[in-house]
C-alpha cells in the first residue's frame, strides 16, 4: 500500500439530498487525500433505479461545491482516467465479474421468485430459525446448486428471471481490519447470501462498489458505520475476484447522534428542534410518497460554508490540542483518520450557531457589508456603502448571522416612531426631557462629532444639569433608537452624524411629549 498513489472516493445514492452526516463523510475523505497528496473522487452509485430521485445527484454536485470539498475527478467535477463515475452508465462491465464468480464457485444463479421468497422466509421463522437466504435455506430453493445444469441452462435460454448471488461459506471466521476500530471478526454463519447482480441487469451496490474500487485503484474505504456489517462481505468478495492484494484499508465512520444521543439525526429531528439537516435548501421527489418534499439548508439559513465545515469536522474527529476554529487548510495539515472516535457524535445546533457566529466575527466589515446589501434591499432600504459598513462594524459581536443584523438593528436605518414603554415611564420626566433638549443643543455645537467628543458632550451636559450620567444614559439611547439596548452609543451617534443625531433627539422630544400628553388627557 505504501507504494501506492492514495485515492479515495465519496460515493452517494441519488436518492435524496445530502444529510450532513454524508457532507462529513465527505470531508473526512477529502482531508485525507489532500493530507497524503492524493485524489478524491466523486462516484454517484445508482444501481438502486426504484428509489433513483431526479436532481439529486445536482443538488450533491451543488452541495459539495457550495463546501468548498471538491473532487479531482468525478461527476459535476470533470472526468479523469476512470470515467463514467455514475454506475448506470458503467453497466456493461459488472456482469464479467458477477459470471466469473459463479464460474468460480463463489456465486450463483437463483431462480427464486418473490413469492417463493416470502413462503421460505414464513416457514423458516414459524420454525425459529434463521429466514435469510443462506447456506441452510438455500439447500431447498430454486438455484443452480440445487437443479441440474441442463435446467440451469434451459432456464436462462429461455429467459426466465434470476439473480446471481454470493455463496457465503457455512462457518468461517471473516477478518475485517478497520483503521478506526481495529479488527473487526465476524463468523460466516452471520451472513447471507446476498444478491450482486439483479434481474433487471444492475449490480447491486455490494457488486459494483467492490469493482469499481478496485478498477478505479482506490486506496481507502472511508464510510459511515452503517456499512460495518457489509465489510466482511465485501472482504469475500476481493478474495474471491483474485483482487486481496490490492484491497482497500478500510475506516467507518461514528454515527451522528440526535441533540439528546439518542439515536441517529434525521430530518425528523431537525425539523422538530428547528434546524437544518441539509447543506442547501431544495425540494425533491420523496419516493414513499411520491410527491415533491421540501427541505431547508444551512446555506438558506446563513450559515458560512466555512463555519459549517468546521463544525462537521469536529463532529467526531478531535485535533492533537484544544484547536477549534480550522481554516480548511489547518484540517488538512491536522487530520487524522486515527484520531477519529468509535462512539457516535452527538449534535449540537447550539454550537453550530457559536462557530457561524465566530466566522461571522472573523469577516472584514466590508465583506460583511456586501452580503447585507441584499437583505437591505429586501427591506427596500437604500444607504450608502460607508454607512452600511459601520453598521456591520457596530453590530458583528453580538450576532450570529449576517440577517440578523436586520433585526438587531433596523432602527439604524428608519428612524423610530415609537420608544420603549418601561424606559419612558421609568425615566422620562421634566427634568430628563430638559436634559434631552439641553445635550440636543450642546451636540449641535459639537464640532468634530466623533464617538469620544460626543461622550464628552453627553457627560458635560449631564453635570451641567446636576444629573448623573448614568440616570439619564438608558433614556438617551432610547431617544435616539427606540430601544433600551444595542451597540455602542456614542460610536452609534458618529456613525448617525450632527444632523441625524440631533433631528431624532429632537423628534423624540416632540413624540414622547405628545404621547405622555395624550395619556394624561385619557
Amino acid at each position: 500500500m505504501e507504494n501506492r498513489r492514495v485515492r479515495v472516493r465519496f460515493a452517494p445514492s441519488p436518492t435524496g439530498p445530502l444529510h450532513m452526516g454524508g457532507v462529513r463523510t465527505a470531508l473526512y475523505n477529502y482531508l485525507f487525500a489532500k493530507k497524503h497528496g492524493g485524489d478524491f473522487i466523486l462516484r454517484v452509485e445508482d444501481t438502486d433505479q426504484e428509489r433513483f430521485v431526479p436532481g439529486a445527484e445536482q443538488y450533491i454536485v451543488e452541495a459539495l461545491k457550495w463546501c468548498g470539498i471538491e473532487p479531482n475527478e468525478g461527476i459535476g467535477f470533470g472526468d479523469g482516467p476512470y470515467a463514467p463515475y455514475r454506475q448506470s452508465d458503467r453497466k456493461p462491465m459488472y456482469r464479467q465479474y458477477a459470471e466469473q464468480l459463479v464460474k468460480d464457485g463463489y456465486a450463483y444463479y437463483a431462480f427464486d421468485t418473490s413469492a417463493e421468497l416470502d413462503e421460505m422466509r414464513k416457514r423458516m421463522e414459524a420454525m425459529g430459525s434463521n429466514s435469510s437466504y443462506n447456506a441452510v435455506t438455500r439447500q431447498n430453493m430454486k438455484n443452480s446448486l440445487t437443479l441440474s445444469e441442463d435446467e440451469v441452462t434451459k432456464r436462462i435460454e429461455n429467459q426466465e428471471p434470476y439473480v446471481i448471488r454470493i455463496k457465503i461459506p457455512r462457518n468461517e471466521e471473516v477478518r475485517v481490519k478497520d483503521i478506526i476500530r481495529g479488527w473487526v471478526i465476524v463468523n460466516s454463519s452471520q451472513l447471507d447470501d446476498k444478491v450482486l447482480f439483479k434481474s433487471d441487469g444492475m449490480p447491486t451496490y455490494h457488486m459494483a462498489n467492490i469493482v469499481d474500487d478496485y478498477t478505479m485503484k482506490i486506496t481507502h474505504v472511508i464510510r459511515g458505520e452503517e456499512w460495518l456489517p457489509s465489510a466482511p462481505l465485501h472482504v469475500l468478495l476481493y478474495r474471491y475476484l483474485g483482487w486481496e492484494s490490492v484491497m482497500p484499508e478500510f475506516a467507518h465512520l461514528p454515527l451522528l447522534l440526535r441533540p439528546d444521543g439518542n439515536g441517529k439525526l434525521s430530518k425528523r429531528d431537525g425539523d422538530r428542534l428547528g434546524f437544518p439537516v441539509f447543506p442547501l435548501s431544495g425540494e425533491l421527489l420523496d419516493t414513499k410518497t411520491q410527491q415533491p418534499e421540501s427541505f431547508t439548508g444551512y446555506r438558506e439559513k446563513g450559515y458560512f460554508p466555512e463555519a459549517f465545515i468546521n463544525m462537521i469536522a469536529l463532529l467526531g474527529w478531535h485535533s492533537s490540542g484544544n484547536q477549534e476554529l480550522f481554516t480548511l487548510q489547518e484540517l488538512i495539515q491536522e487530520f487524522s483518520l486515527e484520531r477519529v472516535s468509535k462512539s457516535g457524535a452527538k449534535f449540537d445546533p447550539e454550537k453550530t450557531k457559536w462557530f457561524n457566529q465566530q466566522y461571522l466575527r472573523k469577516k472584514t466589515d466590508e465583506e460583511l457589508a456586501e452580503l447585507f446589501i441584499p437583505v437591505l434591499k429586501e427591506k427596500g432600504i437604500s444607504a450608502e456603502k460607508p454607512f452600511i459598513t459601520g453598521v456591520c462594524r457596530l453590530l458583528k459581536e453580538k450576532a450570529n448571522f449576517v440577517s440578523e443584523f436586520w433585526e438587531q438593528g433596523s432602527y439604524l436605518f428608519v428612524a423610530p416612531t415609537s420608544y420603549d414603554a418601561e424606559v419612558i415611564k421609568k425615566r422620562y420626566n421634566e427634568q430628563t426631557a430638559n436634559f434631552i433638549k439641553e445635550v440636543s443643543e450642546a451636540l449641535k455645537n459639537t464640532e468634530i462629532f466623533t464617538a469620544v467628543e460626543t461622550e464628552k458632550t453627553f457627560k458635560a451636559s449631564a453635570e451641567k444639569m446636576g444629573i448623573g450620567a448614568g440616570q439619564v444614559m438608558q433614556l438617551f439611547r432610547v431617544c435616539i433608537s427606540g430601544v433600551g439596548g444595542g451597540p455602542v452609543l456614542f460610536e452609534m451617534l458618529e456613525l448617525f452624524g450632527k444632523e441625524e443625531t440631533v433631528r431624532r433627539l429632537e423628534q423624540a422630544v416632540i413624540s414622547i411629549g405628545n404621547g405622555q400628553q395624550r395619556t394624561a388627557n385619557s
